[in-house]
């Protein structure tokens, strides 16, 4: 019985190791799958941060696409700037040009930025892949090993396939359509001056905005915060008189000209070219050039203008429809004194604009586009 009792006590024993050892292995395969959980937890945070760099530096260089060479020249720039601004692992990602590239198709072939400067009318699409970037693997490097490269890759482009028919930013004035079709080059009045008014007391001003001074100045600085579609009429008063001053001190803000107005430079920033008497394609090829002494912001002179039928217009404040929407450039800022006809340049062109698609409304004009990320 004694012996027996021994013999039990034993067993008993070499359990008590075996299930040690189990519960050991156990706790060990438990800490190398959270290991391995959060390894790869830390893999798809780097790899979101890499697309995102991505995705924001794709649409940074699409919007400097005007089908000019300096706009390719400003696509790269703009892409590696957008690069730039993420921290990827609290270190910067060294960024270079070649790691973008353009096509006139979405499918390709992708060709450089000198191949695409031969191109420019064409280009289309914005290709940008970031450097293989190390992230390193603390717990699960017996799997994973101790390191694993990481790249993401965007592709951005203009919208060609839905065209824009909802417009915002536009300028609270109006170029009239007297039956004749405008033409890509030519100067058109958007601000009638004394004499030359459209109707009694209409001089092509909408208060789209407000009624007041300030609403015009602002506007025109800016481009009013609203949206409209061509058609469209949600109380688009006109504004009588010729305005003189708030038209010169909201217009002359994108020619670096603060001297009289009520606008910060800061909020309301210049042309990066305030060149003055060129044309849209010299602008776009950047030559001549004449930089602004406040920082500029690209694109400020290409500006949107509502485009209204004639007999919209009726004596003295009234309301009008916008029959559709153009893209000009602003040639010259505006003269002192009361001024006469403001013109500006209408452009036939493909121009990054704001906006968007209605499927409600139909319609649409492949004249302005929007960027877009594909893939």
């Amino acid at each position: 019985m004694k012996q027996q009792t021994i013999k039990q006590a034993g067993t008993n024993k070499r359990e008590r190791g075996s299930i040690l050892a189990t519960s050991a292995i156990g706790m060990l395969a438990v800490l190398l799958a959270v290991g391995l959980g959060v390894d790869i937890s830390r893999l798809y945070t780097a790899k979101t941060e890499l697309q995102n760099a991505a995705d924001a530096a794709a649409l940074a260089a699409v919007s400097a696409l005007n089908t000019s060479p300096l706009g390719i020249t400003k696509a790269a720039d703009r892409a590696v700037a957008a690069m730039n601004n993420y921290d990827f692992n609290k270190t910067n990602i060294t960024f270079p040009r070649e790691n973008v590239l353009f096509a006139v198709n979405l499918d390709g072939p992708y060709m450089s930025e000198a191949s695409a400067q031969g191109q420019a009318a064409n280009i289309r699409f914005v290709q940008v892949t970031t450097p293989a970037e190390p992230v390193g693997i603390s717990f699960a490097a017996m799997v994973l090993g101790n390191s694993r490269n990481l790249s993401a890759t965007a592709t951005a482009g203009l919208s060609s396939g839905v065209p824009m028919n909802v417009f915002c930013n536009f300028l609270p004035v109006s170029v009239i359509d007297y039956g004749v079709p405008l033409s890509p080059g030519n100067t058109y009045t958007f601000r009638a001056g004394s004499g030359s008014m459209v109707s009694p007391g209409n001089y092509q001003i909408l208060a789209v905005a407000g009624e007041g001074g300030q609403d015009v100045r602002v506007g025109l600085a800016a481009g009013v915060d609203k949206c409209a579609s061509p058609g469209s009429v949600y109380a688009i008063d006109t504004k009588t008189g010729v305005t003189a001053g708030a038209v010169r001190q909201g217009l002359n803000t994108r020619f670096d000209d603060y001297q009289t107005s009520q606008v910060n430079p800061n909020l309301m920033p210049p042309d990066t070219n305030i060149k003055e008497n060129i044309d849209y394609d010299h602008y776009k090829n950047g030559n001549p050039i004449q930089a602004p002494k406040n920082k500029g912001v690209d694109g400020r002179r290409v500006v949107v203008i509502p485009i209204v039928k004639q007999d919209q217009y009726d004596q003295g404040r009234n309301t009008v429809k916008f029959d559709r929407f153009g893209t000009f450039f602003l040639q010259t800022k505006v003269g002192s004194g009361n001024g006469g006809d403001l013109v500006a340049e209408y452009i036939d062109d493909v121009v990054i604009g704001q906006g968007g698609f209605d499927p409600s409304i139909g319609g649409g004009t492949g004249l302005m586009a929007v960027p877009v990320l594909y893939k």
